[in-house]
């Protein structure tokens, strides 16, 4: 298989988390021709922060394997990984990673650093931009319609969470803003 078809697979994983109501992020684990591993993105489903469309893929393909070293894998994700994506996949030995859209607000292989470049014991190639208008369209189109099935959502703040008294805002929908080559 080629670079194109194994991220085709990876947008497939991530139409499925979107369909489930997940941030559409999917990830595919090839040994050669072969898919060992897949993930896609179930934060929310299952209310944990670690439940990322990669750490998905390595443990499926750990398991696959028969061991927590990669080392011959290449890694294929929609979405530029975040940090701590990117600190398993050093951690993995993955010494391949292939990636559809940037993420300029959380992507940690050049959009915000490149945690790869850095003098760790294991540095993955990168390739950034496969399918790269198709991974970014999925996600605007995620939360386009997420903004109008709930055009008045409030934004969380911290005193709600903690009833500290503090008022310090956010946003649910940190990867909304995603970049593609034409901005």
């Amino acid at each position: 298989m080629e670079d194109v078809e194994l991220m085709r697979r990876a947008l497939a994983l991530a139409q499925e988390a979107a369909e489930a109501g997940e941030v559409p992020v999917g990830c595919v684990i090839a040994l050669g021709d072969r898919i060992v591993g897949e993930g896609r993105n179930r934060r929310e489903t299952e209310k944990n922060a670690l439940r990322h469309a990669e750490l998905e893929a390595i443990d499926a393909a750990c398991k696959t394997l028969g061991g927590w070293r990669l080392w011959e894998c290449t890694l294929y994700v929609t979405l530029e990984p975040c940090p701590m994506c990117a600190g398993a996949i050093v951690n993995a030995r993955i010494p391949r990673v292939i990636y559809g859209a940037a993420d300029p607000k959380n992507g940690c292989c050049g959009s915000v650093v490149n945690l790869f470049a850095l003098p760790f014991n294991h540095r993955p190639e990168l390739t950034g931009g496969v399918l790269e208008a198709e991974c970014a369209a999925q996600l605007t189109d995620f939360f386009e319609r997420l903004r109008l099935q709930r055009p008045r959502r409030r934004h969380w703040t911290r005193q709600q969470a903690t009833g500290n008294g503090q008022q310090e805002t956010g946003d649910a929908d940190c990867h909304a803003s995603v970049r593609t080559g034409s901005q």
